[in-house]
């Protein structure tokens, strides 16, 4: 994919020169992502006096948390963990031990915000033993699995459930699995040259008060790292699609899925498995945001155009929460995304028979075919209950999603060898409705259809 536009250029670089100066940020860096590299970088404001740029530090924060989540996530790959464990199991020792890895990785433990003791972003850290040892039954804030509540405690849990499973600390497990496969090489525990300098910005004068930095330790996990504009760029890659070998695409898509919304009825906002949602748009982005004392970011991904969007500033507060999401809007406006071209291709003639209409009841259900045997089985006119099926090797389907997501569909055959019925966990799909020759629960009236 090239370099956006000229014109896409100019109304994006506007967009955050607004912001910078609006905002009043000492420094503000941005990125468009396609199909895996950059193809917009814009900056405004100054760091050591010159303008940032794409290899330019910044405290990135929260972001940490997903990284972090991905090296469990392959522990769970690896069936060195189950999801469904609790924390106990790999981490013994705390007042709640019961709430699980998903748990923790969605923030639905109901574990408190933060750690015992002083403001944990601009104090030095304490080992993890010692911040154990000083949770007790205040640590538990909401039954688990109740509701969302985001916790950083939570992620310095699972960075020791990571140190102990790969007996080196959390650090150098994501680097080694996650930053080096992906070739995020300028993304560091600690800060390097070049990188900017995290400021308060006071709300009444245009002045600026450098803001404390230090090593988190126990608590480093919920938001330590330093990273460049490049690097990000690369992760926001990665979120949409591009995982380099580092997880398996279905292990990322369920990361992906929502876990829990944090804005209840609108839904524009939640979290799946160590990564933030947000719906805007008409896009359903993947990503994290970050903030630390002096330091804001975040990070976009839209897997279904392989688009990213990301921003970095070194200011306590002030950058717009839709900042991103109004890139991505004048990158729809100026280029919008082109589908693929439609290209024919084979269909085994075992299936093809099996596409058309079919009948749950007297409802009427549409069956399509998807690449590598997959099905569609999706309800004609709109209205019930749509699904996605991949083949498995006995012959059957698996479902991917909606009602039937990891239910089976099977295919039963006539005596003849001709297609029957599909039952889908005991559901009945039928080619015409209520077939009387077919296996439908309960029979069907031996008088049939009347007026």
């Amino acid at each position: 994919m090239s370099p956006v536009l000229e014109s896409t250029a100019r109304a994006l670089l506007r967009r955050i020169a607004v912001e910078q100066a609006g905002s009043r940020l000492p420094s503000l860096t941005a990125a468009v992502v396609r199909d895996g590299r950059i193809a917009w970088f814009g900056s405004r404001g100054r760091v050591e006096g010159a303008a940032p740029t794409e290899t330019t530090q910044y405290r990135i924060g929260s972001i940490t948390k997903s990284m972090v989540a991905t090296v469990v996530m392959r522990l769970r790959d690896e069936d060195r963990l189950d999801l469904l464990d609790p924390i106990g199991k790999h981490v013994p020792g705390t007042p709640v031990g019961e709430v699980t890895v998903a748990q923790l990785l969605s923030h639905t433990a109901g574990l408190t915000a933060e750690p015992p003791g002083q403001w944990w972003e601009r104090t030095p850290g304490m080992p993890v033993e010692e911040l154990i040892g000083l949770l007790g039954p205040e640590t538990a804030r909401h039954r688990p699995g109740r509701r969302f509540h985001y916790s950083n405690l939570g992620f310095a849990l699972l960075g020791e459930l990571v140190a102990r499973h790969r007996g080196v600390d959390w650090a150098q497990a994501v680097r080694a699995e996650v930053l080096e496969p992906l070739g995020m090489s300028q993304t560091t525990s600690r800060p390097r040259a070049p990188h900017a300098t995290g400021y308060a910005v006071h709300p009444w004068a245009d002045v600026l008060l450098p803001e404390p930095e230090h090593d988190a330790l126990a608590m480093a996990p919920a938001g330590q790292l330093w990273s460049t504009p490049a690097d990000l760029a690369r992760w926001a890659a990665f979120l949409a699609g591009e995982t380099a070998g580092v997880l398996d695409p279905a292990t990322l898509a369920e990361m992906r899925e929502p876990a829990i919304v944090d804005d209840g009825d609108a839904w524009t906002g939640g979290f799946g498995l160590g990564l933030q949602l947000t719906r805007a748009g008409g896009r359903r982005l993947a990503g994290h945001s970050g903030s630390m004392p002096g330091f804001l970011s975040t990070v976009w991904a839209d897997p279904s155009d392989r688009v990213g969007v990301l921003f970095m500033a070194n200011a306590t507060s002030g950058a717009s929460r839709t900042l991103l999401t109004e890139l991505l809007a004048i990158l729809d406006e100026h280029e919008p995304h082109l589908p693929a071209e439609w290209e024919p291709t084979a269909a085994d003639a075992d299936l093809l028979e099996l596409t058309g209409p079919w009948y749950w009841g007297p409802s009427a259900y549409a069956l399509r075919l998807l690449p590598e045997r997959g099905l569609s089985l999706e309800p004609i006119g709109g209205g019930g209950r749509a699904s996605r099926f991949v083949a498995q090797a006995d012959g059957t389907w698996l479902g991917l999603d909606g009602y039937y997501a990891g239910e089976r569909l099977s295919l039963v055959r006539r005596a003849d060898g001709s297609p029957g019925h599909l039952d889908l966990n005991t559901f009945v799909f039928t080619r015409t409705p209520y077939d009387p020759t077919a296996e439908v629960p309960g029979g069907v009236d031996g008088d049939g259809w009347r007026g």
